[in-house]
């Protein structure tokens, strides 16, 4: 197997995924903000709350129509770039895939366009109920990639057939309630609603400072830091449940996040800081919170997380049980055109299939698994620990940007209670600056997640150095060429039509102001007040 094929396949894929995903968490998050805004404007009847919803409409069809020409790309990869891997689950893989095109993506971008062009065609509740649809559209599309995304990371009701040689579902239910998808999916929503929120309330902020459009961009303030701060403490709240699935399904990656090489005793500290050493096992300088991380990964005080040195040895004993599935494979292969199995084979494959995915990992070193050598096999084991490094600053810079954004929408909201949003320049400036960071959050995560599942594309199941096509490292080399130049183009595209839109302002109606009684306005108060009073 070519190493440079998977690097090279690896970063062709995670380029595109970044990229893509500089669009999405947007377009889920002002879908629903922009749902909110008419729906107060068809309570109250207020053209103000038009205007905010037709403004920010604006902006979310310019971020729609780039984050769909960048997500197509990404499918047909695994078809290009990924040919075994299809091959080998795109009977569970490819069903959620085909459900979010049928049936979230189409509802999604039907509707966008009866909420672009239908303002003067339809009643107000018809339109309401049109915005509401492309906001659910667009968190359906979100449910079914993570359900797929989530089944990779914990690979539930499906088995592999030994005479297909793939993974076929056996419960597609499971597959649908798979927690770790579930716990994906509204982790990665609420932080898509927390872009959206940063969003709006930084471009308000800017014409705050500016003295322009004060009215809109107030009340888009007020709803921006309400949304805001419940999105946040989203993120927070379920992000620690998607950790605690992790410790019980993915117990290397969180070991690898806490740079924990040696088990600890329960409950196990958690590193607050450090720099982690992959190469001599160590964290030098560490400064550690007692028992904090076996509280938050396992929710108890006597649960214990081992340490990547245990985890380590436990996949030498898989990679070893793998060896004699992948042995009782090739047997009921080779007796598969006679229909002869040997019974011994079978049972054989039976006790011990869950582990021919730590055998595969050799194929890295040997053809034959059967024919690796103890080395090899320790060699094997050692690739099942990802990089340290990233994925712990990775962590922790994520985190530590969610508690800031928890921090920006609380004072707003405040600030908003009080009708003091406009009171300290210095704090609007702070949101302006932060609009990028939410990105930045999200992309992190993306990270933890993906980097954090090597070496396997289908955790325990399919290593990522045999999912790869067999294709050349120079076809490789000109497509991430090609993808990088149009991808930084529509990019550039983007920015450049979403900072005219924004330059340009909306579209308002004047606010009345309110009305003050003035006696001598009327007429019958002022006959009365030019007349003598009697005696009597």
């Amino acid at each position: 197997m070519d190493l440079d094929i998977v690097a090279l396949s690896r970063l062709q894929f995670a380029l595109t995924a970044l990229y893509h995903f500089l669009f999405v968490p947007l377009t889920i998050g002002l879908a629903v903000i922009l749902a909110i805004m008419e729906t107060v404007y068809v309570m109250t009847g207020r053209t103000i709350w038009r205007d905010m919803t037709k403004f920010w409409g604006v902006l979310f069809g310019i971020n729609f129509a780039m984050g769909v020409a960048t997500g197509i790309v990404m499918e047909f990869q695994f078809g290009m770039n990924w040919s075994y891997y299809s091959h080998y689950v795109g009977d569970v893989f490819g069903a959620p895939l085909a459900i979010e095109g049928l049936m979230a993506f189409f509802l999604e971008a039907s509707f966008v366009g009866l909420f672009f062009f239908g303002w003067d065609k339809l009643s107000k509740v018809a339109h309401l109920i049109v915005t509401w649809l492309v906001a659910i559209g667009s968190n359906f599309s979100a449910l079914w990639i993570l359900i797929a995304n989530g089944w990779m990371q914990n690979p539930v009701g499906a088995a592999f057939n030994p005479q297909t040689l793939r993974m076929e579902v056996t419960d597609f239910f499971a597959v649908l309630v798979n927690p770790v998808a579930q716990a994906k999916f509204v982790h990665t929503v609420s932080a898509g609603y927390t872009v959206a929120a940063i969003f709006v309330l930084g471009v308000s902020a800017w014409y705050v400072l500016k003295g322009r459009h004060l009215q809109l961009a107030k009340r888009s303030m007020t709803v921006a830091a309400s949304f805001g701060l419940a999105a946040s403490l989203s993120v927070v709240l379920l992000g620690d449940e998607s950790g605690y699935l992790s410790t019980e399904h993915q117990k290397m990656k969180v070991a690898a996040l806490e740079a924990m090489w040696k088990t600890e005793p329960a409950p196990a500290a958690f590193t607050a800081f450090g720099f982690p050493d992959q190469r001599t096992r160590e964290t030098h300088f560490a400064v550690h919170i007692p028992m904090l991380l076996g509280l938050i990964g396992t929710r108890s005080l006597t649960t214990e997380i081992p340490g990547i040195d245990d985890l380590v040895h436990r996949a030498e004993l898989n990679i070893r049980v793998g060896i004699s599935a992948y042995d009782a494979l090739q047997q009921i292969r080779e007796a598969g055109s006679t229909g002869a199995v040997p019974e011994s084979a079978r049972n054989i494959f039976e006790q011990n299939g869950h582990a021919l995915g730590y055998a595969l990992l050799l194929k890295r070193y040997v053809d034959d698994p059967r024919k690796a050598t103890p080395e090899q096999i320790a060699q094997a084991a050692q690739d099942t620990v990802p990089a340290v490094a990233e994925l712990y600053w990775s962590f922790r810079i994520m985190v530590g940007l969610g508690m800031f954004f928890i921090v920006l929408t609380a004072t707003f909201f405040v600030l908003s209670a009080r009708r003091k949003l406009d009171a300290y320049p210095w704090l609007l400036k702070v949101a302006v600056f932060a609009i990028p960071l939410p990105w930045l959050a999200a992309e992190l995560g993306w990270i933890v997640a993906e980097v954090g599942r090597q070496p396997w594309v289908i955790e325990g199941v399919l290593p990522t150095a045999v999912a790869v096509s067999n294709l050349g490292a120079t076809t490789l080399l000109i497509t991430i060429f090609g993808f990088v130049l149009i991808y930084t183009i529509l990019f550039l595209i983007e920015m450049k039509l979403m900072l005219k839109a924004i330059r340009k302002g909306p579209k308002e109606h004047p606010v009345p102001a309110p009305s003050v009684y003035r006696a001598e306005a009327d007429p019958e108060l002022a006959s009365l007040r030019s007349t003598p009073l009697s005696a009597d």
